[in-house]
């Protein structure tokens, strides 16, 4: 059977959006403390018995989310031409984190966003 390491690590941004087209209140500019957890997969490890180290996804999670950190996300590519959903958001964390962590040994393997503490989505690719 195939081995896979699964590391996941958290951090927050805080950010307003609005969505264009909604039927809602969420129509209207407001924000949120955003929760990102990343999970890079693994199917060996390296010579010290590491899949990755956390602090290499930390630190590229905070190169990308310090573009979006106390911003207006519809002002910003690619949120000034596709609505800023949390699937959005999501799935656009994802490709970020996978140029800059995937490699022989290791993926991105899930971004899941938490808009609150009671809602988020999880973005995957297979």
């Amino acid at each position: 059977m195939p081995v896979t390491y699964t590391m996941k690590i958290t951090t927050e941004f805080a950010a307003a959006h609005l969505l264009r087209g909604y039927d809602g209140p969420c129509n209207r500019m407001h924000g949120h403390n955003w929760r990102v957890e990343v999970e890079v997969a693994a199917r060996s490890l390296d010579n010290i018995g590491m899949g990755i180290d956390f602090k290499v996804i930390k630190q590229a999670t905070r190169q990308v989310v310090e573009r979006l950190d106390h911003r207006n996300l519809n002002e910003l590519p690619p949120f000034d031409r596709i609505n800023p959903t949390a699937e959005n958001i999501a799935a656009h964390l994802f490709r970020e984190l996978e140029h800059r962590l995937n490699c022989e040994r290791t993926r991105v393997s899930a971004v899941t966003l938490w808009e609150t503490e009671r809602a988020c989505v999880r973005y995957t690719e297979s």
